[in-house]
This record gives structure tokens, sequence and C-alpha cells, in this order.
């Protein structure tokens, strides 16, 4: 091949193409109980594209663990979506708690691993819940999950630095402070 300007030119936008895809590669999510790859496009269509969707699909961190609006509405999906098995303030009944430091699969403790949990299901009760909750829904529940959690904070894979300096273990007498007008939003 001659090196041409018009050449030099098509290498560097082959170059920039392929660094956007690797830059939006997402990650792999897999079932914590048999290593299968879950098929995301399995999800309800609608919450699929959000911005937090997208960025927790690039990096498998939550972008509404520390977003008071995701909160509120992650609290509400809980109570009807989750607290049947889990309890009303995830404490646990017919499945285990979400507030402390014990994760019956240890995948639990990465955002990444909370995910693909809920996502895909796990053993005995826990069912799948991409037919049942959205994309965006399940980031809203992790979120509120994250948000009770009691335990140590040295336990907390998923916290920031600057989310374990501020943490305070939740208690069912907090109120959730919500500003009028605030919405959902990494």
């Amino acid at each position: 091949m001659k090196n041409t300007p018009r050449t030099a030119g098509v290498l560097s936008l082959a170059v920039l193409a392929l660094a956007a895809a690797s830059a939006q590669a997402q990650i792999t999510f897999r079932n914590v109980t048999d290593g299968s790859t879950l098929n995301l496009s399995d999800a309800r269509e609608e919450g699929r594209d959000t911005p937090g969707v997208k960025q927790f699909l690039e990096t498998g961190r939550n972008p509404y663990n520390s977003k008071p609006a995701c909160l509120k509405q992650g609290e509400d999906l809980m109570l009807t979506a989750c607290s049947a098995c889990h309890g009303h303030y995830a404490e646990g009944k017919i499945g285990p708690s979400l507030t402390d430091d014990y994760w019956t699969y240890p995948e639990g403790k990465t955002d990444e691993g909370l995910f693909s949990i809920i996502f895909g299901g796990a053993r005995a009760q826990m069912g799948p819940q991409y037919l049942s909750l959205t994309l965006d829904e399940m980031l809203q529940v992790m979120a509120w999950v994250r948000h009770i959690y009691h335990g140590p904070v040295e336990a907390a894979d998923w916290m920031t630095d600057e989310e374990r300096k501020a943490y305070k273990p939740w208690s069912p007498d907090q109120k959730l402070e919500v500003p009028d007008g605030a919405v959902c939003a990494p």
C-alpha cells in the first residue's frame, strides 16, 4: 500500500473507529449459578437505553447509587417487586437479607454482580427479573439496596472512596430527602 495523505487519513479513521468501538464495549454479564452469558436483549425494551443504563454497561458501576430521586424510585420498586421474599427493609424472609455484608453469591459485592443476580436470577426462589423490571429499574432497585446497607464500610466493595467517607449505616427511621422536582438521572 502506498503511503499517501489519503492512505494516512483512512488509517487514522480506522484507528479512531476501533478506539471508539472498544470504549463502548459492554461488560459481559454472567449467570451466577452456571456462568453462562446473560443476554441483555432478553430484557424489556423500555428502559434499555437510558443514560444510566448506558453508563452502567460501560463501567459496571451503578450511577444511581447516591442519587436521592433514584433511591426513592428504587425503594418503591423494591417494595413492589422484591419485598415479598426479601422483606420491606430487605432484612430477609424467604430470600436472604440484602443489607449486611454476607452475600449468598459473593458476586453481589459489586454492582456488576448484583445486576447479574437480579437480571439472571439465582438458585431456589430467585428467578430472573428481566421480564418484571426494566434494566433502568434494576439499577434503581440496586441503588436502594446499596443505600440501606448497614454492614461494615470496608466490606462494601461497590462504594467509591467518597461514598466510604460519607457512609452512615442505614436504619428504618432515616428519612430520605428528595429535592422537589428531582429526577432519576446519573
